[in-house]
């Protein structure tokens, strides 16, 4: 959803849309006035004739003045949404579309019923607002309706699904509109289509007599940026949606160039030497508001086309052909910021930031076809990179930064960075941070807008906290140090990072004074007996437990007295009547009564029938009766026949709202102070909240790594000499125990290759024999390794590639006229123009889509070609006849992957092996795929009677491998058993429970030392115990426990204790804080070697953790086993008598 009131990222973006706020600097001035088009159509006009008036020639000429001013201005708009208007389908809105003048922004025929734009009246009011963002969809609020007119009520019948007000009469002006409480979802219709919407918010409150309620702009709402008025009065959180730029692409001398700009940010980035392909593939995987594109695109210094390099129908054509965009010319940054400001509606005076990071070093981004065939973004058919490299519950904003990490490949810098962050979160033995993540672009936004509620500033609060405990901890310290480097790069913004240590403690510490955290219960809600508790929670749930009551005491005080005051009327003025109701007894048609809460009149008024004595005999209650009058509304009329109400009441009842209204009034004006204090703070904030992304998604990572039994490859710089000086001997690739990266090596169930890469490969094999599942895994292995992150393999040594490059099929384009061979070569073309000796080239099954004998002579040049470029990589094929071409190649290498021949029949092993493979298996294949019998049979008939001569040929090459087992990985224990010394504790809890904590601490250590002394007795270890860690609230487990045994220990809220035993700390964790009341739960626990010792320490605690004086949840699981029953202070216990 986009819009959160009454809500997806990704976040960082790519290096070109790069986030954080900007100093700012000035910009030319422009003027907003529109350039109108040197061609107008006829049929199309800004404002019809008027009916001629009898005035001067003085006036009449002011007046056409003021027409053509108008025209001028207001007619590029006007067309704009009769370009809108041509696009609706809808039989409702095509008939309100005949209704429809082009005259002025509204679209509003003044012949019409209710179309009078004069002024004064509310259409002409909403002309005023809409003159202002002419090009959004305006929604004003008209009591319980939010309405539009016009162009904007055909927008929302057509696009929100909203009937028109009035039917489909043909005698008033087009209009639609939404209920106040459906305007989330008629938002979210309209952003998803691409609109931006102005709403208009009135005034409430009591007006004068025939007067209009003032009215204002309250927000926007546009794709990516959701409204957020009001957004301060709500009492839960809220999601923001990916941020969409506003993305403009030229041409350049070096290339394609593409410019990003953020209007929630304040920034803008550029990108300059792209090849087309790389520019696809942003606009592909990027979500963006609005396309622009440079004139350079279309004409070159002749005026002729050039759409792509060699003319239309290349991949920009075919991606911007079908979307809609607006040419644009000049400067392409000044022109972009300018447009920007145009769409959004922004001041001249407002500044954007330039957050490129300059990297000549960096990797080229991935091609279209790279990324979308090692699954770097979702693709039918190819497992998703994204969804293997972190957790399943790993989603949102880390999920973004890793996804535009592999698309977007680091500087050498930055690889090795998060890659030595990587090896330090791999080895800690602490608990961690949960790393709240909060997008940057709602941090500005709300800040911004005054609009951040206390569930926002207690979720700014903990990240600030977390960043503190990751500086206060020896072992996350230099974690946080490293952190710095690529957040600046995912920022632009720079910080030393004791400046930003000393700025989140005051931060931190300013919110803390202000806001009611989580915890803290000094403000509960009134109560009393006799009026309905939900009356008083409707009421100061609103307000009550954001702010800490000592800002407000006054208030709080005028609320308590104002609440006891009512709750002394209703108990003088309408107990009586219901005790004396109580007193009546009748079998039936008795009367009836009781105090109630009249919610939607926000009253404690009384409910009865049949109560008025017949006879008027001065009994209890009679007094009281009479002083009842019916109750009334807001506007003054009579709430039905059976409600009531006294003088006293209604007074206390009054004095309550205003006292409950003047209270929440302040907590809101105190929320909005802080908002705009910490306005000043917005880069730290930005900073902070984009560190803890990146650690977030990067221990997501490494915890994943390590179950899958992922390793660190050695990242080798690239060489700094000349390309023409460079030779084989500086670039080598070695990968051992390579995996594909979709099998869970943990598992066993891959085949694993050795990849010793010093130059070109030359790959023969047979059809189904593994050769694009190896391109594939070598290809994602290399881009995990130049990201700095884990690969699927035993060891690897990786260069930093300038570039990854791989190609496996090549599917024709109807819309485009291009065959699957003509795809295939405009791909060849781009990878063979970008490669370098420093890139990793890798193509499967070359030239496959012509006939043979030139497709096998246009492969064997291309491999010629990258030969002597010097790259690396692998060329893989089927056509055979390419080993009898005179190539002139001098270190591209034959390899095969090998078969063995069994029982009579040749199978694939999927090892990679030297030497070349003729073995086709299509026969095989194609019967193993069901094809006719009788259909093979022919096949093969034909095949020996064309081919006789090389029947012997094809196969004489290929070496018998053995079909390769999966050998059982050694244990991953890395914690090298059981430890020696006294039990420590990494880290303390904080919290009212910390002296608990340390009870049920020692009580551990009394327990499991004895057991483990007689269990561990060894001639090197004469003294041995477990080491402890304390999981506190709010923390999560190292991913260091990931794959070892652990015994833990609950530390309820109720100070109960539940004991367990796992392989899988941080699911266990996870699964018991998911459940009610144990989200805030700590945990204790201690690593064991293997899982028998784990489940005999866990019955040995629950048996005896009573004996200390503890109380056990799950007590009964001890009984399974007689294990730990006697108290060990008693009698010392053997392993052999428990055997």
């Amino acid at each position: 959803m986009y819009w959160f009131t009454a809500k997806s990222v990704v976040v960082s973006g790519p290096r070109w849309r790069s986030i954080g706020l900007l100093i700012r600097s000035p910009l030319p001035r422009r003027s907003f006035t529109c350039r109108p088009s040197t061609r107008q159509p006829k049929q199309i006009y800004c404002f019809k004739d008027r009916k001629t008036l009898t005035t001067n020639t003085k006036a009449t000429k002011r007046l056409k003045e003021s027409k053509n001013i108008n025209k001028e201005k207001d007619y590029p708009h006007v067309l704009w949404w009769k370009e809108k208007m041509q696009m609706c389908r809808k039989t409702s809105s095509m008939q309100l579309i005949k209704r429809l003048t082009y005259s002025n922004l509204l679209g509003l025929d003044d012949n019409l019923r209710n179309g009078s734009i004069k002024d004064g009246t509310l259409n002409w009011e909403i002309l005023k607002f809409k003159s202002r963002f002419p090009r959004e969809v305006l929604l004003c609020r008209v009591g319980e309706f939010y309405e539009a007119l016009g162009f904007d009520a055909c927008i929302l019948v057509e696009y929100a699904g909203l009937n028109p007000f009035g039917g489909l009469r043909s005698d008033s002006v087009p209009k639609a509109g939404c209920p106040v409480v459906n305007l989330r979802q008629t938002l979210d219709d309209l952003t998803r289509n691409g609109f931006s919407v102005c709403i208009v918010e009135e005034i409430q409150g009591p007006i004068q007599a025939r007067s209009r309620k003032s009215r204002f702009i309250s927000g926007h709402a546009h794709p990516g940026s959701p409204y957020v008025f009001g957004l301060v009065e709500d009492d839960h959180d809220f999601e923001f949606p990916e941020p969409m730029p506003v993305i403009g692409v030229s041409r350049s001398a070096s290339g394609y160039c593409i410019v990003s700009v953020l209007e929630t940010m304040k920034t803008y980035s550029s990108e300059d030497g792209l090849t087309e392909e790389a520019v696809v593939t942003k606009l592909r995987t990027c979500h963006y508001h609005h396309l622009f594109l440079h004139k350079s695109l279309k004409n070159n210094s002749s005026g002729t086309t050039r759409w792509a390099e060699f003319g239309e129908g290349g991949l920009l054509w075919g991606e911007c052909n079908g979307r809609h965009f607006e040419w644009i010319e000049g400067n392409i940054i000044n022109e972009m910021l300018f447009k920007v400001k145009e769409l959004y509606g922004l001041d001249d005076e407002v500044t954007f930031r330039n957050v490129t990071i300059a990297s000549e070093k960096k990797p080229h981004p991935l091609h279209l076809g790279t990324a979308s065939q090692i699954g770097a973004i979702p693709t039918e058919g190819v497992p998703f990179l994204l969804k293997i490299l972190v957790p399943s519950n790993c989603t949102g904003l880390p999920a973004i930064y890793i996804r535009d990490l592999l698309l977007n490949p680091p500087a050498y810098a930055t690889a090795s960075t998060i890659q030595a962050i990587c090896k330090l979160m791999s080895n800690i033995s602490c608990s961690i941070p949960e790393f709240t993540c909060i997008s940057p672009s709602k941090l500005v936004k709300l800040l911004e807008l005054r609009e951040a509620n206390h569930v926002e500033f207690c979720k700014i609060k903990s990240v600030l906290d977390e960043i503190l405990q990751l500086h206060k901890n020896s072992e996350l310290n230099e974690i946080l140090r490293l952190l710095v480097d690529p957040t600046w790069v995912a920022t632009g913004l720079k910080f030393d990072i004791e400046i930003l240590v000393n700025e989140c403690e005051s931060i931190s510490h300013t919110i803390g004074e202000l806001i009611s955290l989580d915890g803290e219960s000094d403000q509960k809600l009134s109560s009393y007996v006799n009026i309905p508790n939900d009356f008083f929670e409707e009421m100061e749930s609103s307000w009550k437990s954001r702010v800490k009551k000592i800002h407000l005491k006054e208030a709080y005080e005028e609320v308590d007295k104002a609440a006891e005051a009512l709750s002394l009327a209703v108990t003088e003025d309408l107990l009586p009547i219901i005790f004396r109701i109580k007193a009546t007894t009748a079998p039936f048609g008795g009367p009836k009564g009781e105090i109630l809460y009249a919610r939607e009149h926000r009253a404690i008024w009384f409910k009865g029938k049949r109560f008025t004595p017949s006879v008027w005999a001065g009994t209890p209650g009679e007094e009281q009766i009479k002083q009842l009058r019916p109750s009334i509304d807001s506007k003054g009329r009579k709430v039905g026949e059976e409600w009531f109400t006294t003088v006293k009441v209604e007074d206390a009842l009054t004095r309550y709202h205003d006292a409950g209204a003047k209270a929440k009034s302040m907590v809101l004006e105190l929320l909005r102070g802080l908002s705009a204090e910490l306005q000043a703070k917005i880069n730290v904030l930005v900073f902070a909240s984009m560190l803890l992304v990146i650690a977030k998604a990067l221990f997501a990572h490494v915890s994943e790594g390590r179950r899958r039994k992922w390793v660190f490859p050695t990242l080798i710089q690239s060489s700094e000499c000349r390309e023409t000086e460079q030779t084989y001997g500086n670039r080598e690739m070695k990968i051992t125990g390579l995996s594909p990266y979709w099998f869970d090596a943990a598992e066993g169930s891959a085949v694993l290759n050795t990849v010793d890469m010093k130059s070109m490969f030359l790959l023969t094999g047979p059809n189904g024999g593994g050769k694009s599942s190896l391109l594939r895994s070598i290809c994602a292995a290399a881009l995990l390794g130049v990201c700095g992150f884990m690969v699927p393999a035993e060891s690897a040594s990786i260069p930093h590639f300038d570039s990854i490059m791989l190609h496996v099929k090549s599917y024709d384009s109807p819309a485009d006229g291009k065959s699957s061979f003509q795809i295939e070569m405009s791909e060849m073309r781009s990878i063979i123009t970008r490669a370098t000796s420093k890139s990793l080239v890798l193509v499967d099954e070359i030239c496959r889509g012509t006939e043979t004998a030139k497709g096998t002579c246009i492969a064997g040049s291309i491999i010629e070609t990258l030969d002597s470029i010097g790259c690396l990589g692998i060329v893989s094929t089927h056509l055979h006849d390419i080993f009898n071409l005179p190539l002139t190649t001098k270190n591209t290498v034959y390899k095969a992957m090998g078969s063995n021949y069994l029982n009579g029949k040749t199978k694939p092993t999927w090892k990679l092996i030297d030497g070349i493979c003729k073995e086709s298996l299509a026969f095989e294949t194609a019967q193993k795929e069901g094809v006719p019998e009788a259909i093979i049979q022919r096949a093969e008939e034909l095949y020996n009677s064309v081919y006789t001569k090389d029947l012997n040929s094809g196969s004489g090459n290929t070496k018998v491998q053995p079909f390769p087992c999966k050998e059982s990985h050694k244990s991953c224990n890395q914690h090298k058993g059981i430890q020696e010394g006294p039990i420590s504790c990494v880290d303390k809890s904080t919290n009212q429970m910390e002296k608990f904590g340390e009870d049920v601490e020692n009580a551990v250590c009394i327990v499991c030392n004895r057991k483990l002394i007689e269990l561990c007795k060894t001639k090197t270890t004469p003294e041995i115990a477990v080491r402890c860690v304390v999981i506190a609230p709010r923390e999560q487990p190292p991913p260091s426990t990931i794959g070892a045994s652990s015994v833990y220990v609950i530390l309820r809220p109720d100070k109960k204790l539940y004991v367990g035993e796992t392989d899988d700390l941080q699911g266990r964790v996870r699964a018991h804080r998911s459940k009610p009341g144990m989200q805030n739960a700590s945990f204790l626990y201690f690593l064991v070697p293997g899982k028998s010792m784990a489940c005999q320490l866990e019955t040995l605690l629950i048996n005896q953790l009573p004996n200390h004086g503890f109380r056990l949840a799950n007590i009964a699981d001890g009984q399974h086993r007689n294990f730990g029953t006697y108290d060990l202070s008693l009698e010392s216990l053997s392993p052999q008598s428990h055997r």
